[in-house]
């Protein structure tokens, strides 16, 4: 039996998380979900935002399902995403910007980098330590590339090694992978490129970045397809794999039902994708396409409908597409 740990998180992922589990639910009703406690309000109730036995239920899972979960700038308290992240080795970060004529996989490194968290605090400064190593370039850039073999062949490397000398040793690696897997490639500096793609995204297919660039660019290509209440990714490791959308927990909203739940569920699909039902995450899209195409949209996109309303016609539309196929 497959076992999904599911963990709804904090602010908006309490309201979309429980949106995509039941879409998975409906297409897989012989799945085993299981709910698993970590964040901020977990660290409130317990002193610990993600314990021992949180990490080994979620090392247990054979899908992980996440929600937002809120970061506090507390000096005291670990950030709960990175610690999964580090604990599970999820070393890719996928983040697909998808919509109308736009089709890019940001990969992204995902356990170092401004993230290794291998920070200190003294009297007059603060330090955070980059770290880049060559078995973290070389297997993102083998990941990138298998995907990009998929697709068009094609990478562009982002990176400012033109100023960061780390950036240097990254870009190198990822040629010298590219040259290797036999995909053709382009380098491209990331704010440059950053600007390039909002500019012009047709002419990028597969990006691969280091962590905190990865997290930048595609927040900011969100922009292409509607927000970043629009867009899923995925977290993979050699044994693990999680799945989250890319906001945040938005505590502005959260409470007053208007939160978009696409980003979740495609988050899902993308699970499914990962289980290898591909057929069922193309459903899943088609669902969500129907949902859009009705008008049914939360405020972020244009529309009026709440954040249920949204879920209810996602699993009308998936109800449908199930029985026609």
């Amino acid at each position: 039996m497959t076992a999904i740990a599911v963990v709804e998180g904090d602010g908006i992922g309490r309201e979309v998380i429980p949106v995509a589990r039941d879409v998975l639910a409906l297409l897989h009703p012989e799945y085993e979900f299981y709910p698993v406690e970590v964040g901020y309000a977990t660290w409130q109730r317990t002193g610990e935002a993600c314990g021992a036995d949180a990490i080994s239920l979620l090392r247990d899972a054979d899908a992980i399902l996440f929600g937002a979960v809120t970061t506090p700038p507390a000096s005291d308290y670990r950030s709960v995403v990175l610690q999964i992240r580090k604990e599970l080795d999820l070393y890719a970060n996928l983040r697909p910007i998808q919509g109308n004529r736009v089709d890019i996989m940001v990969v992204r490194e995902n356990t170092e980098g401004l993230y290794s968290g291998i920070e200190w605090q003294e009297e007059d400064r603060a330090s955070t330590l980059r770290v880049i190593t060559r078995k973290g370039s070389e297997r993102i850039a083998r990941t990138a590339c298998r995907i990009a073999r998929e697709r068009k062949n094609q990478l562009t490397i982002g990176n400012k090694a033109n100023v960061i000398k780390s950036d240097v040793f990254f870009r190198d690696i990822c040629i010298r992978t590219a040259e290797e897997m036999g995909v053709s490639y382009t380098t491209a500096f990331i704010d440059a490129l950053t600007l390039d793609v909002l500019m012009h995204p047709e002419r990028y297919d597969v990006i691969v970045t280091t962590n905190i660039f990865g997290d930048i660019l595609s927040d900011a290509a969100a922009y292409l397809v509607g927000g970043l209440g629009m867009l899923p990714s995925a977290n993979i490791g050699d044994s693990h794999a999680l799945f989250e959308p890319v906001h945040g927990s938005a505590p502005d909203i959260a409470g007053r039902g208007i939160a978009n739940p696409i980003a979740a569920v495609r988050s899902a699909a993308m699970l499914l994708h990962h289980q290898g039902d591909i057929a069922g995450a193309a459903l899943i899209e088609d669902a969500i396409r129907l949902t859009t195409e009705a008008g049914i949209m939360t405020p972020d996109t244009g529309g009026k409908a709440s954040t249920r309303e949204v879920g209810a016609a996602m699993i009308s539309g998936l109800s449908r597409l199930m029985e026609q196929n």
